[in-house]
Parts: structure tokens; sequence; C-alpha cells
């Protein structure tokens, strides 16, 4: 079984964090189930194991919080989807790439439900959206967005830490850092394609695509051990 947490309002980060921490501790032991949480946060910055000092821009915007899970920096807002995963891997096959590679198919069967097309690129973390109405890059590339982002942290083979979806967050807030080290390419939301898509819709979707991407890889992996 899967918890599934929707929190109302803005949910502090260190709370999240404490949150977070505990309940991956507890599944590891056996005492706990799997969970996923869903909520917002107030305007911060995360920086990951990766995060150069130079991609902070603007450190006095916001408060920064220093994170042990992957990634560059992250901003974290209202209008963003955040979606906490604590997932015990020793049923889901101990592959941490594999892991991040479900997680990702997760987020694209998610935003396929509204009509969009996401994209993994080698070298860029996250999904990105295709923008061909907009001028090529400086090196020749077509125009992308990134939609969202993913970082996560095990501990016992527990994840915790896990996805952001931009659904209608202040996308001038992506400007007081370098989203994951990556200046090339812009951010975007589902509110700023032109989708009038809403929270409530999109953990919808994702509760749907859960059970049809990350349920279903969890019960080919208990199969096999079977």
């Amino acid at each position: 079984m899967v918890e599934w947490k929707i929190s109302d309002g803005l949910t502090d980060y260190e709370e999240a964090l404490a949150f977070m921490e505990a309940r991956a501790t507890a599944i590891a032991k056996g005492e706990a189930e799997e969970c996923v949480w869903l909520l917002e946060h107030p305007p911060l910055y995360t920086a990951g194991s990766s995060a150069s000092p130079e991609d902070l821009r603007d450190p006095d915007r916001f408060p920064v919080y220093e994170t042990r899970r992957g990634g560059q920096y992250t901003y974290h807002g209202p209008g963003q989807r955040v979606v906490y995963v604590m997932l015990d891997l020793t049923k889901r096959g101990r592959d941490v790439r594999c892991f991040v590679r479900d997680l990702e198919a997760w987020v694209i069967a998610t935003l396929g439900e509204f009509g969009l097309t996401g994209h993994i690129r080698d070298g860029r973390v996250g999904v990105w959206i295709e923008r061909p109405d907009r001028p090529k890059t400086a090196s020749g590339l077509m125009a992308e967005d990134k939609i969202a982002a993913i970082g996560v942290r095990l501990r016992k083979w527990v994840s915790f830490h896990g996805i952001s979806i931009n659904v209608e967050p202040d996308l001038s807030h992506f400007d007081g850092i370098v989203p994951c080290g990556i200046t090339e390419f812009g951010v975007t939301s589902l509110v700023d394609l032109g989708l009038p898509v809403g929270m409530d819709d999109l953990d919808v979707a994702l509760r749907r695509q859960f059970d049809e991407v990350m349920e279903a890889r969890r019960d080919h992996v208990c199969d096999q051990a079977g």
C-alpha cells in the first residue's frame, strides 16, 4: 500500500524535510507504508549535491536550503506541485537509474493526459517541452523549456525528495538561479503553455498514472522475483 498525502496551503520546507527523513527511516524499518506527498512550498531555492555557487544569481531573493538530493539549484513556490516520493526500492528492483527513469516516465505520462509531449534529454535532468514556435538556440538546437524537475535521495534503499511540476508558478522567480545549471533553455508551466489546468486536475492525473507506471513497474519486479 502507498499512502497519498495532499497538503493545502504552503508547507514549510524544513517541516517537509523532517517528515520525509522520519518516514524514510520508518519505511526502511518496516514500520510505515510507502508515501507520496503532494504539496506547495513558499518561495525558496534548494541546492542539490552538484550545485555550483555561481548559479545562485540572487542569494538574497528567497531563502536558500542546502539539501543532499541529486541535482543543482531548483526553485519551489506557489503554483508548483511538489511531489515527494518515499518509496521502497527493495520492492522496486534496487536500480537507481531505472527508478529515475520510472519517475520520468510517470511525469511524461501525466503530461500526456493534457495533450503535452514531454521529453528526456541526455545531459539535461528533468522533463522538457519542445517550443518549435521559437527561434533555435545559439548552438542551433530547437528551443525547449523545462516543465518538471527531478531530484531524489536514497537512504537504505528508500527514496525521498522527488519531483516538481510547474502548474502556474511565477516564472520570473526562476531568474534568481540557473535552474539545474542550464542556461541555454527556459522554464515553462502548464498555464504558460495555454492549458487551463489546476492543481486538482494535475493531482488526479498523477494518481492515475502512478498506478499505470510506478505500480506496474513494481508488479513486474515482483513477478520476476516470484
